[in-house]
């Protein structure tokens, strides 16, 4: 027998609704920015930044899709139209004929270098600018709260670089 729903409270429906709808206009908003300024959809410029952060400036295709929590035909096709534009590099290593490797190109790296203002300003108008200090740690519990239920057994990569050296938003 499968347990009775519980219904959201209009309160619950209001706050959810109100989050959906936060989160859907952060990514817009955030996707319309870069566009506009870099040329890059939001999708793309994470995928140079991770690349960046990596060692040697390269990850396998299968890392990369792990950390961008995408499929790996939807990072194919980005990497793809990267890779087009110069901004990385696939490749396999010798002995390894089966493992896809992509590493940032120079370019890839100006291009970033030079997207990430804007994306960091962006960052901080639509989300920290408009948040009490102890409404960001308030946030940041959430997320983890979240994170908690969604990923309890930890696979799923998380953020932690608190020495505060990675800049690309």
């Amino acid at each position: 027998m499968s347990e009775a729903v519980v219904w959201l409270d209009d309160g619950e429906q209001r706050t959810w609704r109100t989050f959906l709808a936060a989160v859907h206009l952060l990514d817009a908003s955030l996707d319309r920015q870069l566009r506009r300024d870099s040329g890059l959809p939001h999708t793309y410029y994470q995928v140079l930044v991770m690349l960046s952060e990596a060692p040697e400036r390269s990850l396998t295709m299968t890392e990369l899709a792990r950390l961008l929590r995408s499929s790996p035909s939807r990072l194919s096709h980005a990497a793809a139209k990267l890779e087009d534009d110069g901004l990385i590099r696939r490749f396999r290593r010798p002995g390894d004929r089966r493992t896809t490797y992509v590493e940032l190109t120079e370019e890839g790296a100006r291009v970033l270098a030079a997207a990430a203002p804007g994306h960091v300003a962006e960052v901080r108008r639509v989300l920290f600018d408009v948040l009490r200090p102890e409404q960001v740690g308030q946030l940041h519990a959430i997320a983890e709260a979240m994170l908690g239920a969604l990923d309890p057994e930890g696979d799923e990569p998380r953020y932690a670089d608190p020495s505060g050296t990675h800049r690309h938003g």
